[in-house]
């Protein structure tokens, strides 16, 4: 039996009409990691409600029937190093990998997600066209546009989806450097009917994501997710979570929310909430008091990370009672001064309570989310957390502690995308790890080297596509990094441009004509307020 078969879908696919466009919808990773992709099957069901598309779903693994000529494949990006699924893929198809080797036989190559949102120019060169935001506003535009233009030449084609508000086209912008090595000096747009700046789409509803399939075949095995809230309304300087996809949007609880996990449960016991700040939907506590109730005795609740001042008593004993060990909260420090730099508004004490709380409800197990590096930290900041985490111990002894440590990774659109990684994160997650691994703490460090590939890619220009399509072939450690960077020297700046240096906020950025929510001179204000904290 396949896994396709073995889906339970939430929705009613149509069927395509005889002169239906032609797409492949792919997720360059296996089937179970891309179906678990809230994303992926919402663009995906978008397309197969459509009768004017035949959409057919490709994963590195398995593929359904494909059409033999399609005129659209398109990629959701979710994951930095997934650009090497991608280019392998596109090779398994015939397809050239630059989007200028492409002749009127090859599909247009699309991609979005959050990764092509963020920062696309590493992957420019690989893709026709780009789809920056919301698929909500997008995915419609881009299908309707396709299907007026279906008879022009490939350029005319990309020239009128370059049009459309939040569609990208790369080849249509040419970049300019100081020398090989140097800065930006000039992002332009080549042709007077190409817009200078490509503004980012939110969709603005209250109407929110859900699952569109349920599989045995998931990373999550069986679940049905439900998103309750879009973006973050905290803004820490360095989240891309918040800064990127604001304004805060929640999903409405009776019109919305309440009717999606009924129709969800009809096909599972197994629910999960997902946001990047669930428990700050304004209506949290009657969401939580309609899940308690007793005809969803056997459902198992799962809640994204939540914030810390939100875990109640009463929240750890439904999540407890609903089959949850364990609740998630980012406290990114045990220091205050650290916290004040990031805007993270949050107490010692408060966190002492979240652990007491979750303890009281039922709970076995606490996961905090720590991050070293961030711009302002001293070492004693350092030793705050290892005395914050001790704290916690002693205040809810029988909780299994966690803490989740990562280096910081400066993110475009956001207020610290102007720092550079700072070199000492290393040896301060070594120092945390000994410490509190001495004291029976659970500790999992972030690979620091994984850190510094993905600051790479985050900050990274046009001139990182060789460099990546060398890298694809001696694998992803940052030793590969390091010789092709050897390999290529002269040509594109150096590893510690990309990853170490602080730049200035006068200079161009990749993404300066790529334009997110705030505008620079915002982001500008809320570094200068971090600053005055450090």
């Amino acid at each position: 039996m396949s896994v396709f078969s073995q889906e339970r879908l939430l929705f009613t696919p149509a069927s395509p009409e005889n002169n239906a466009l032609p797409v492949i919808f792919a997720f360059p990773n296996t089937y179970n990691i891309g179906i678990t992709s809230l994303g992926y099957q919402v663009i995906w069901a978008t397309l197969a409600t459509r009768e004017d598309v035949a959409v057919s779903r490709v994963f590195t693994d398995i593929q359904e029937s494909l059409p033999r000529h399609p005129e659209l494949f398109g990629f959701s990006v979710s994951w930095e190093l997934d650009y090497i699924n991608i280019l392998n893929l596109l090779e398994s198809f015939a397809i050239p990998l630059h989007s200028e080797e492409r002749g009127e036989e090859h599909p247009l190559i699309f991609g979005g997600g959050p990764v092509l949102t963020a920062n696309p120019e590493p992957f420019a060169t690989f893709f026709d066209l780009i789809l920056l935001g919301d698929g909500e506003e997008l995915l419609p535009n881009l299908i309707e546009t396709c299907k007026q233009v279906r008879g022009d030449d490939r350029k005319t084609k990309l020239k009128k989806l370059a049009q459309i508000p939040g569609i990208y086209v790369p080849s249509f912008y040419e970049i300019t450097y100081d020398s090989p090595e140097g800065m930006i000096t000039n992002i332009t747009s080549i042709d007077a009917d190409i817009p200078s700046e490509v503004q980012k789409q939110t969709y603005r509803g209250n109407t929110l994501s859900a699952s569109t399939v349920v599989t045995e075949n998931a990373a999550w095995e069986n679940i049905y997710m439900v998103e309750v809230v879009r973006s973050c309304p905290e803004m820490c300087r360095f989240c891309l979570a918040s800064y990127l996809t604001l304004p805060f949007r929640k999903a409405s609880l009776e019109g919305s929310l309440i009717p999606s996990i009924e129709a969800g449960l009809k096909v599972t016991n197994r629910l999960g909430l997902l946001g990047a700040s669930v428990t700050q939907h304004p209506e949290f506590n009657d969401l939580l008091d309609y899940l308690s109730r007793p005809d969803y005795d056997d459902i198992r609740l799962s809640v994204s990370s939540v914030r810390t001042n939100t875990v109640t008593e009463k929240l750890a004993r439904i999540l407890a009672s609903r089959d949850a060990r364990s609740i998630t909260i980012a406290v990114e420090s045990g220091s205050e001064n650290v916290r004040n730099i990031i805007n993270k508004k949050l107490t010692n004490e408060e966190i002492i309570q979240a652990a007491i709380n979750a303890e009281a409800g039922g709970l076995k197990a606490l996961k905090l989310y720590g991050m070293v590096g961030i711009p302002g930290e001293k070492e004693a900041d350092i030793d705050a957390t290892i005395e914050m985490m001790a704290n916690l111990r002693k205040a809810a002894p029988s909780l299994k502690l966690t803490l989740g440590c990562s280096t910081f990774v400066p993110k475009s659109h956001t207020p610290f995308q102007w720092f550079g990684v700072n070199k000492d994160s290393k040896k301060r997650l070594n120092y945390l790890q000994k410490k509190l691994r001495s004291r029976g703490i659970d500790f999992r460090p972030e690979s620091y080297n994984w850190s510094v590939i993905q600051t790479l890619i985050s900050r990274g220009d046009r001139r990182l596509t060789p460099l990546l399509e060398l890298t694809r072939h001696y694998g992803d450690s940052v030793g590969s990094y390091k010789r092709a960077f050897k390999e290529l020297k002269g040509q594109l700046p150096p590893l510690e441009y990309y990853v170490h240096q602080n730049w200035e906020t006068t200079q161009i950025l990749p993404w300066s004509h790529l334009k997110g929510p705030l505008p620079q001179t915002t982001l500008e204000k809320h570094l200068a307020e971090a600053m005055t904290n450090s």
